[in-house]
């Protein structure tokens, strides 16, 4: 994927955050297909694309490019008015499966800087991805 558009940066960065602790559950996985699914955001995406546009995203990862410079590029490719829905989406995929490991916690924060998400929008963001997803 040397090239992002829209809707594959948007995907990187939910998959950047569920591949941060080296395991992307079922549940993420899930929870990324849904959200394609279901947001007007992706309206116009080919969902078909998803596996292979997922799977080029994680090449990236494995790949010699540092995560700064990932950022980076998605940062370029999306319009500055949704940083926050990025974020969102990326917080959304880390709570799915009901555990928030130190790496992808920091994957997070490596994210709300590349996006200049700032810190209370974050809060916000962070706190509704977890009431959405709280487990009984």
């Amino acid at each position: 994927m040397a090239t992002l558009n829209l809707h594959t940066a948007l995907i990187s960065t939910m998959v950047i955050v569920s591949a941060a602790d080296r395991e992307m559950t079922d549940r993420e996985l899930f929870t990324i297909g849904e959200i394609v699914r279901t947001l007007p955001v992706f309206a116009d995406y080919e969902e078909d694309h998803l596996p292979d546009d997922a799977a080029a995203c994680v090449d990236m990862l494995n790949g010699d490019q540092k995560l700064d410079e990932i950022i980076r590029k998605i940062r370029a490719v999306l319009p500055k008015k949704i940083y926050d829905t990025a974020y969102a989406l990326a917080c959304d995929v880390a709570v799915s499966d009901g555990q928030l490991s130190q790496e992808e916690l920091r994957m997070l924060e490596m994210l709300r800087h590349g996006l200049d998400v700032d810190r209370l929008t974050a809060a916000a963001i962070e706190r509704g991805s977890a009431v959405r997803y709280a487990r009984l």
